[in-house]
Protein backbone atom coordinates (compact mmCIF):
# COMPACT_ATOMS: atom_id res chain seq x y z
CA UNK A 1 0.00 0.00 0.00
CA UNK A 2 2.60 2.58 0.97
CA UNK A 3 4.71 1.79 -2.00
CA UNK A 4 2.06 2.88 -4.44
CA UNK A 5 1.53 5.86 -2.81
CA UNK A 6 5.00 6.72 -2.77
CA UNK A 7 4.75 6.13 -6.55
CA UNK A 8 1.95 8.42 -7.11
CA UNK A 9 4.17 11.30 -4.86
CA UNK A 10 6.63 10.79 -7.18
CA UNK A 11 5.06 10.83 -9.91
CA UNK A 12 2.71 13.92 -9.11
CA UNK A 13 6.00 15.70 -7.75
CA UNK A 14 7.65 15.84 -11.00
CA UNK A 15 4.30 16.87 -12.40
CA UNK A 16 4.45 19.79 -10.05
CA UNK A 17 8.30 20.64 -11.25
CA UNK A 18 7.04 20.53 -14.51
CA UNK A 19 4.33 23.04 -13.82
CA UNK A 20 5.86 25.36 -12.17
CA UNK A 21 8.97 25.59 -14.65
CA UNK A 22 6.48 25.96 -17.52
CA UNK A 23 4.76 29.59 -15.37
CA UNK A 24 6.10 32.46 -16.55
CA UNK A 25 8.12 34.84 -14.14
CA UNK A 26 6.03 37.23 -12.32
CA UNK A 27 8.42 40.36 -13.19
CA UNK A 28 8.71 41.83 -16.35
CA UNK A 29 12.67 42.94 -15.56
CA UNK A 30 14.43 45.86 -17.04
CA UNK A 31 12.55 45.58 -20.36
CA UNK A 32 9.05 46.42 -18.95
CA UNK A 33 10.99 50.28 -17.50
CA UNK A 34 11.38 51.10 -20.88
CA UNK A 35 7.80 49.93 -22.55
CA UNK A 36 9.10 47.26 -24.54
CA UNK A 37 5.74 45.11 -24.39
CA UNK A 38 4.95 44.33 -28.22
CA UNK A 39 2.86 41.60 -27.95
CA UNK A 40 -0.82 41.95 -28.76
CA UNK A 41 -4.17 41.42 -27.11
CA UNK A 42 -4.72 38.13 -28.26
CA UNK A 43 -1.47 36.68 -27.75
CA UNK A 44 -2.19 37.86 -24.03
CA UNK A 45 -5.28 36.80 -23.59
CA UNK A 46 -3.88 33.20 -24.77
CA UNK A 47 -0.89 33.54 -22.35
CA UNK A 48 -3.04 34.56 -19.48
CA UNK A 49 -5.59 31.33 -19.60
CA UNK A 50 -2.40 29.42 -19.89
CA UNK A 51 -1.10 30.93 -16.63
CA UNK A 52 -3.91 30.31 -15.15
CA UNK A 53 -4.40 26.61 -15.98
CA UNK A 54 -0.75 26.43 -14.67
CA UNK A 55 -2.16 27.77 -11.30
CA UNK A 56 -4.37 25.34 -10.96
CA UNK A 57 -2.20 22.78 -11.71
CA UNK A 58 0.10 23.64 -9.34
CA UNK A 59 -2.32 24.18 -6.69
CA UNK A 60 -3.92 20.41 -7.11
CA UNK A 61 -0.41 19.27 -7.49
CA UNK A 62 0.71 20.68 -4.01
CA UNK A 63 -2.47 19.91 -2.38
CA UNK A 64 -2.09 16.12 -3.05
CA UNK A 65 1.31 15.55 -2.25
CA UNK A 66 0.71 17.33 1.36
CA UNK A 67 -2.37 14.59 1.79
CA UNK A 68 -0.04 12.44 0.30
CA UNK A 69 3.09 13.16 2.81
CA UNK A 70 0.51 12.89 5.75
CA UNK A 71 -1.30 9.62 4.55
CA UNK A 72 2.68 8.34 4.29
CA UNK A 73 3.32 9.76 8.01
CA UNK A 74 0.45 7.97 9.58
CA UNK A 75 1.23 4.52 7.86
CA UNK A 76 4.53 4.40 9.19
Amino acid sequence: MSLAIEIVLVLVSVVLCVAVLMQKSKSAGLGSAYGSDTETFGVKGREAKKDLQLKKITLVCAGIIAVLALVLMCIH
